[in-house]
C-alpha cells in the first residue's frame, strides 16, 4: 500500500518510487486483495503492481528505503554492502514518530478492518516523506 500511496502524493516523472518484499513468498503477486480494496476506497488503484524481492542493487537504485518493521529492518540492514547503505533505511513511521521505532502492523492475518488502520497510518507517513520530497527538489 505505500508504494501507491506515496506515487499518489508526489510526481512519479520525478521521484522513483518502488516496494519489495523480503521474503520470496509473494514474489510476482498482486497486493492482497484487502490492500487492493483499502487503496481503492481512497481513489488508489494498487492493481498493477507486482511484488518482487528487495536486492543489494536496490541500495545503488533508491536514495531512501523504508521498511515496515524491525524484521525487515534486520532483513534490509544484514544486505547493506557499505555504511552508507545503512544511513539510508529507516522505518516508515519514524517519520511521524522520529526515534520511537514503532511499527507497522502485518494485517495479513488479522481482521480485515487493519488494512484499513494500516492504509491511514501509511498515509499520514506518506504525507511527511512527499512534503519532504517536494522541498529537496
Amino acid at each position: 500500500m505505500a508504494e501507491g500511496i506515496l506515487r499518489s502524493k508526489v510526481d512519479a516523472s520525478r521521484v522513483l518510487i518502488d516496494s519489495a518484499g523480503t521474503g520470496g513468498w509473494h514474489v510476482g503477486h498482486l497486493p492482497d486483495v484487502r490492500s487492493i480494496e483499502v487503496a481503492q476506497a481512497y481513489g488508489i488503484d494498487i492493481r498493477d503492481q507486482r511484488c518482487r524481492r528487495f536486492s543489494t542493487q536496490d541500495f545503488t537504485d533508491f536514495d531512501l528505503i523504508y521498511v515496515m518493521d524491525q524484521s525487515n529492518l534486520s532483513n534490509v540492514l544484514d544486505q547493506a554492502q557499505r555504511p552508507e547503505d545503512h544511513e539510508k533505511v529507516k522505518l516508515i513511521l519514524d517519520e511521524l514518530y522520529p526515534g520511537e521505532m514503532r511499527e507497522v502492523p502485518d494485517p495479513y492475518y488479522d481482521r480485515a478492518d487493519c488494512f484499513e488502520k494500516v492504509f491511514r497510518m501509511l498515509d499520514e507517513a506518506c504525507d511527511v516523506i512527499a512534503n519532504r520530497l517536494v522541498n529537496e527538489f
